[in-house]
């Protein structure tokens, strides 16, 4: 991800959506260093701008996030909205279609 972004925003609003597929924090962070494709989720935007991050753990486990970007205290940070590992079907799609 860009330079800009100052790191994640976590609480107990969207850890726990977040985890419930079993994908960790660590691995969620560590997909949006490795350059993931990114992608508007219009469907999910209505209060806010959402966006889909599509990529790898640095166990190469592949992940589609969706998140929103959040301005604290002038900082842009990543907040994560929900996460879960990709079927073998979607990621054949995805290389695909790049």
């Amino acid at each position: 991800m860009a330079s800009h972004i100052k790191g994640f925003d976590w609480d107990a609003g969207n850890w726990p959506k977040c985890g419930k597929h079993g994908v960790s924090k660590e691995e969620i962070e560590t997909m949006f260093e490795n350059n993931p494709g990114v992608y508007p989720d219009v469907a999910h935007s209505r209060t806010e701008d959402r966006q889909l991050a599509i990529g790898v753990t640095h166990g190469m486990r592949w992940l589609l996030v969706a998140f929103t970007l959040r301005r604290i205290k002038g900082h842009i940070f990543i907040r994560p909205i929900s996460a879960r590992y990709m079927h073998s079907k979607e990621i054949e799609h995805y290389g695909q279609q790049t």
